[in-house]
């Protein structure tokens, strides 16, 4: 460590970091890009993100005095570079596995990490929070929050832009501008003038010309505002939005300049209200493939830096590419199905569909609840409207999906990817409750398919049906089954799979294939339910007639999910029958392989087996 990264190896704190002179600082940065870069490649994990601001990181942990000073992150996954710079540099290369260090900022793991974060667009409210409370004690104490350029697409940013604004609160937003999205004017110009607008003499004679404007007319006091804000507007066009929601507006400024950075932001710190700095990075910085390529290389498996080549996917597709398939089978027959992304193409398998069909592919952005009631809009002009959506970013439109679309029974078709549990980006990521939230919402159908064929069938089911319907299917490869001809199943159908004795096992999902080896060998009934809402309750009556124990089996929280569902039934009809409920239990599920979390939680085909005998051991 020494010997490779002299500077880095000597920062274990930001006290050490602010230790350095500035002549240091980028040295260190080539070092820290270069640890990093190092550290993912061998671990796997988010990478273009940290390489695109490892100035900005160095920079504000230079300048203001955290942990005193309160320095948020959104998205989190741009904060490994913070990590490493807080004490976690030798635990780095743990990140996102079993035991190890968590995947995104996370307030057990560092006093450094003020707010858990794994989804975006939320630090400039909980930032709100903290700078009020901070005013209110009088602590002198900074808040600062570093938002991503997607992450400010969502709604909930502009909501806290506009609340922070009216409270003219002592905050800094920091826009992390990796993109060519907002902006482009970045240069020499665009740094000196920042350092103008965030320094001393500006900043003094623009509060005294308000000591001196509040004593004359209104119309002579909005002229000079206007003219303020035409000035800022004609260098950056974009500062009139944040400077009309009540901010402060400074930049572009170049992230990846860390003597500029720094002199900024020790302008920045000594202002009153409510800044707004807005930085230009580059997305991979420092590394050619990932710089080329900043969308490859945001998450990567473990590669080797110096070849430049992320290891080739399996040859088996995944859920999310089977979906992406059925997506263009379909339209190509019919040009009224529209696909909707709240900003997931990539990881939805619809790169292909926003080809290949333009006209009909929207992605809204981080912007979940308008992604649900855009499709409901769209399903009431007489389209068909598909929602992929993640199952934990489904939860973000929760009202939505209730007041939107169930209520008014549309017809919109839900694809939850990433449903159950996701593995390395640990709990708020897991897809652990989209069964117990939906299952309560009247008039929603709801498919768990076993493999991809049975996804397919039921995706045509739903495409089919004229009501609010949703296909859960969990993340990674699928079973590599044959693909049939799509035929529309009957709702609320279950299928018998083998005709056992004594214990009867009734799958939800893609388990089916653990719960076979398990019914095999015990020579158990196995069901594959298929949907959890309508049940097919004579089926369930009909096992529960002919075997002394029901286990169910699903990857969802056991509380309120598809077992909970079969429960209900049984109270409802009076039949008292032992019931073995297998699924996520009532607790947040950490960061580890898929296969690590479902032996732990003892749903691989070991853990049913032997749950189920030690309930028939103790009847």
């Amino acid at each position: 460590m020494q010997k490779n990264y002299p500077l880095l190896s000597q920062i274990d704190s930001p006290e050490a970091l602010r230790l350095l002179d500035k002549d240091q600082l980028q040295p260190l940065a080539d070092e820290l890009r270069a640890y990093l870069l190092e550290c993912v490649s061998q671990s796997s994990g988010h990478l273009a993100s940290g390489l695109g601001v490892v100035e900005l990181t160095i920079a504000l942990h230079y300048v203001y005095q955290t942990p005193f000073d309160q320095l948020i992150w959104d998205v989190g996954h741009q904060a490994y570079p913070h990590k490493i710079l807080t004490g976690r540099r030798d635990q780095i290369k743990t990140i996102r596995q079993k035991d190890g260090i968590h995947p995104f900022p996370w307030r057990e793991e560092s006093v450094y990490d003020v707010l858990s974060v794994g989804h975006s667009s939320t630090s400039i409210s909980a930032g709100l929070g903290i700078a009020v409370a901070a005013q209110k004690e009088n602590a002198g104490r900074q808040t600062v929050c570093v938002i991503g350029d997607g992450a400010i697409t969502a709604g909930m940013a502009f909501e806290a832009l506009n609340h922070a604004g009216a409270l003219h609160t002592d905050m800094l937003v920091i826009l992390n501008d990796n993109e060519m999205s907002i902006s482009e004017n970045v240069g020499a110009l665009n740094n000196h003038l920042a350092q103008i607008f965030s320094g001393s003499l500006y900043t003094t004679v623009r509060d005294g010309s308000k000591k001196v404007l509040d004593k004359v007319p209104s119309p002579i006091k909005n002229f000079m505002k206007k003219t303020e804000e035409h000035m800022k507007g004609v260098i950056s066009p974009v500062s009139t939005l944040f400077e009309e929601l009540g901010f402060n507006y400074i930049g572009p400024v170049d992230g990846h300049n860390i003597e500029e950075l720094v002199k900024t932001l020790k302008n920045m710190r000594e202002l009153k209200g409510p800044q707004f700095l807005h930085v230009r990075t580059k997305k991979g910085k420092g590394y050619q493939p990932a710089e080329n390529d900043p969308i490859g290389y945001h998450g990567v498996p473990k590669f080797d830096p110096a070849s430049g080549q992320l290891p080739k996917a399996k040859s088996i597709p995944t859920y999310s590419d089977i979906f992406g398939q059925w997506l263009c089978e379909t339209a190509e027959q019919d040009t009224k199905l529209i696909g909707i992304t709240p900003a997931m193409r990539e990881g939805s398998g619809m790169v292909e569909f926003s080809k290949r069909f333009p006209a009909q592919y929207f992605d809204v952005a981080i912007a979940e609840q308008h992604a649900v009631t855009f499709a409901a809009g769209l399903a009431i002009a007489g389209y068909k409207p598909v929602v992929a959506i993640y199952s934990s970013f489904l939860q973000r439109a929760y009202d939505q999906l209730i007041h939107d679309v169930a209520i008014q029974n549309l017809p919109v078709i839900f694809a939850i990817d990433r449903a159950g549990i996701v593995g390395a980006d640990g709990q708020t990521h897991q897809g652990a409750f989209d069964l117990s939230f939906m299952r309560c919402i009247p008039n929603m159908t709801i498919m768990t398919p076993s493999d991809e064929n049975e996804m397919r069938q039921m995706l045509y089911t739903a495409y089919q049906m004229n009501t609010p319907t949703a296909v859960r299917y969990p993340r990674g490869n699928a079973k590599g089954v044959a693909l049939e001809p799509m035929e529309s199943l009957e709702i609320g159908k279950g299928k018998l799979i083998r005709q056992g004795e004594k214990v009867a096992i009734l799958n939800f999902g893609t388990f089916l294939t653990e719960a076979q080896k398990v019914a095999e060998a015990g020579n158990y009934t196995l069901a594959d339910m298929r949907f959890v809402k309508p049940l097919d309750e004579a089926l369930i009556q009909e096992l529960a007639n002919s075997h002394d124990l029901l286990v169910t089996l699903e990857e969802n929280a056991i509380q309120g999910g598809a077992g909970s569902a079969v429960n209900e039934y049984l109270q409802k009809i009076g039949k008292i029958k032992p019931l073995v409920m297998l699924g996520i239990p009532d607790e947040f599920i950490p960061q580890s392989t898929q296969q690590e979390a479902y032996e732990a939680l003892g749903l691989d085909s070991a853990g049913i087996k032997q749950k189920i005998e030690q309930a028939l051991a103790n009847r």
